[in-house]
């Protein structure tokens, strides 16, 4: 099990991302549970619901989506200041690495030992991303009801896939799909308590007219 490091909130920014930065293998999307994992799981910088929604924000974003996430903890935590610092600790061990190891790189990349490695890796890259979308899945669902959760992912899925549109375009229209739907549903949940409370009323109103009439 992982200890936590004590100290200063930018001792804690800077060991997380620099472990999310190390061990993120396969680019943006695999680093994300990994990011989730410090920021909601460990050190609770912030809820599933803030963590999803600024997830689609920065992919909404232009640039990579690791270091979008990173400044925004940073920010979130202590500041302009905090973003720097949750940046260059997330890239910077890599950075070096790649440096590092550029000598080497026709020889790694031929490697049965490293390539074996690859291998591996994938595997739990790829249950870790399908984890974190079934979680999130899960609460679109129950944000949205059930025919509008599954509505919702099979249109995606089309836009994505058969249309090819743009992530970025399909991430706002659902955006301010939800805005409506959510302001829809207020609506909709205010005029049924209303209808609840003018019900409630004329049953009173009618059961002291029917008291009124018996001591008549």
């Amino acid at each position: 099990m992982t200890t936590a490091i004590k100290g200063s909130p930018y001792a804690q920014l800077s060991w997380a991302m620099m472990k999310t930065g190390v061990l993120g293998y396969g680019g943006g999307p695999s680093v994300i549970p990994l990011i989730r994992y410090e920021a909601v799981s460990y050190y609770k910088w912030l809820d599933d619901d803030e963590f999803g929604e600024i997830l689609a924000l920065a992919n909404a974003l232009p640039g990579p989506i690791a270091t979008k996430m990173a400044a925004y903890l940073g920010y979130r935590l202590k500041g302009w200041f905090g973003a720097v610092v949750a940046v260059l600790a997330h890239i910077l061990p890599s950075s070096v690495a790649v440096v590092a190891l550029l000598s080497a790189v026709q020889w790694l990349s031929g490697s049965a030992v490293v390539q074996g490695m690859i291998g591996a890796v994938i595997p739990v890259i790829a249950v870790m991303l399908g984890v974190m979308a079934y979680e999130f899945g899960e609460k679109a669902v129950k944000g949205l009801g059930i025919y509008a959760g599954i509505g919702s992912f099979i249109l995606a899925f089309g836009l994505l896939q058969l249309v090819q549109l743009h992530p970025a375009i399909v991430i706002v229209l659902f955006l301010a799909y939800g805005a409506f739907h959510m302001r829809m549903s207020a609506a909709w949940k205010h005029r049924r308590e209303e209808r609840r409370e003018k019900r409630e009323r004329d049953a009173k109103a009618k059961g002291q007219g029917g008291v009124t009439r018996g001591m008549d």
